[in-house]
Parts: C-alpha cells; structure tokens; sequence
C-alpha cells in the first residue's frame, strides 16, 4: 500500500502495536454496515500505539518523536498497518507507565467506559451499576472506571473469572452460566449493555425507575440516528430496530440508548492520569505478531478472551 496521505491536520504515525476488537470482526462481516458505509477492501484496525514521524502544517500538539496512541476516527481506521494518518484532534500522547502493547489495547475500550459511565450515565459515588461481560476488553475497563468513580458494580462473566474481576473491582459477579442475573440483581442505576437482544431485555428489570440502559451492541436509536445525521430513511430505520426496546423501558420508568463510541483525544489525555497512577490498568490476554494478524481475529472471535488482543509490528 502507499504510504498514508497527511492532511493539514494530521499527524502520520508509525505503528508499533495495534488493539484487535469485536468492532473488526463485526466491519469485516457487514454487521456495521448500516452505522459504517465502509467500501472493502479495507484496512482494519480501531486501538493505535506507535510514534509520530510527521505532522501537517496545523498540527500544535505533536512533533516526530512523540509517541501515542489513539483511537483513529471512524472514517480513518487502519491501525492494521505499518504506518496510519489521523486528524490530530483523535491522537493523545502515550501515557509514560505503559509500554506500546499496553497502551494500543486501551483506545476503544477506555473511550468507550468513559462516554458510558461519565458523559451518557453521568455516574456518582454511591449509585449501583451493572457491567456486562465483565471479562471482555470494555467490561475490564469499565470496572476498574466504575469503582474509581465510587460506584457498586455488578457484573456477569463465567465461575472461571469470577475471582479475577474481583481484582478488578467487581463486588458482585454473577456466573451467567449458573445464574439470572435479572433474579439475583435489582435497584441499579446504569446497565452497561453489550450482548445480544435477550440479555438487553432481561437488563431492564434490574434497573430502579429513572435508571438507564445503555447499549454498545445496539440496536441503534433515534437519538444516534440523529447524531450522525442519518437519512430520513435510514432514522426510520433506527427507529424501528429499537421501537420494542425503547416501549419496553418506556413501561418501566427507566431509559434506553445506544452509544456508538467516538474517537476523542481530550478524553484519551482525561484518562492518561488515571493510567499512570494505576487506576486504570490494561488487561492483556494475548499479542500476537502482525503477520498472523488473521489468527487474532479468529482468537478474539471465539469470545473467551480476558481483556484485549494485540498485534504486534516488527
């Protein structure tokens, strides 16, 4: 491939490790397709770390030489490469504690608790959230972020990683294989959604009147729809792919919203320190060299996975 264009804003980084995620796997199967007008072939790739070799004329905030890591825009992914252009507005430098592996597993997910639990659910010391799959690359995160902000957190993950999440800060765990967690759990504030339609459906019945389901698995809502600014057939669209789950919260005094996570550097330098200091740590499962980048898709696909998959360059 020829080497990526730098455009004004653009710093062209030279990538060291990149992050695998489901969103990968679901762009390349044509799940997204609706959200994502992606045109393939395509370079995949969502979690960057790697060091500054260029930057555009308007670039303040970089120099060659630094390094970061990034979650490219939505319309620039393609960490799946030796080298990636980004607006400099979605890059942050790397925070100093972590090595390149470490801090291209956390882009995606950390960006994804943090618009989660800070900006959508505005979570407060105090108040009880419910983290799906707590084992996954976002439910890892998500933890370690909920209790930083002093909330109780609940999550469902299997008897075999049961332990492991208390590490991480989980007070209750519910072994999905052996429990219902919509019989065991009530009184919550936030769910933090990221399975299939009958987990969804189940998560409202554990949320008290005013709390607030959200999703990072769909189905996609109006309020996205209008975010993005989608067509008026495509709103339509939306609309209907969440009438029932919208109608089934609406009966219950409680609220329901899709969050497709955006890329955003401030928020990346917002949680720098809090990797620094430990607070938030990365949870690598396995790093796989670049040429058998194939291979950690298909590992990562098989959903057992406790925390991230990396690939690493060179």
């Amino acid at each position: 491939m020829p080497e990526p264009d730098v455009q004004a804003d653009d710093v062209l980084v030279k990538v060291h490790a990149a992050g695998v995620n489901v969103l990968d796997s679901k762009i390349r199967n044509g799940e997204f397709k609706l959200l994502l007008p992606y045109r393939l072939p395509l370079i995949l790739g969502n979690d960057v770390a790697g060091v500054v070799i260029r930057v555009g004329p308007n670039v303040r905030r970089f120099k060659p030489g630094d390094e970061v890591y990034a979650r490219p825009p939505a319309q620039r992914i393609g960490a799946f490469a030796e080298m990636i252009a980004m607006d400099e507005k979605a890059v942050a430098h790397k925070p100093a504690a972590l090595s390149m592996e470490e801090a291209a597993s956390l882009p995606l997910v950390a960006l994804t608790a943090w618009q989660v639990l800070v900006e959508r659910a505005k979570l407060e010391k105090g108040q009880k959230v419910l983290i799906h799959a707590g084992s996954g690359g976002v439910g890892t995160v998500a933890i370690q972020l909920a209790k930083h902000l002093g909330a109780f957190v609940a999550t469902t993950t299997s008897a075999a990683n049961a332990d492991w999440v208390k590490r991480l800060g989980a007070d209750v765990v519910i072994d999905y294989n052996q429990d219902d967690f919509a019989q065991v759990l009530q009184g919550y504030d936030v769910v933090l959604n990221s399975l299939g339609a009958d987990v969804l459906e189940k998560s409202l019945q554990v949320l008290k009147p005013g709390g607030k389901l959200i999703s990072i698995s769909g189905p996609p809502d109006p309020e996205f729809a209008k975010q993005i600014g989608a067509s008026w057939f495509m709103r339509q669209v939306m609309r209907l792919l969440s009438h029932r789950i919208r109608k089934q919260a609406q009966r219950r005094g409680v609220s329901y919203s899709f969050l497709f996570m955006e890329a955003n550097g401030d928020q990346l330098r917002a949680l720098g320190p809090l990797i620094d200091a430990g607070v938030i740590a990365p949870v690598i499962d396995r790093i796989f060299p670049f040429a058998s980048t194939n291979e950690a898709m298909a590992y990562l696909d098989k959903g057992r996975a406790k925390g991230k998959v990396v690939i690493k360059m060179g």
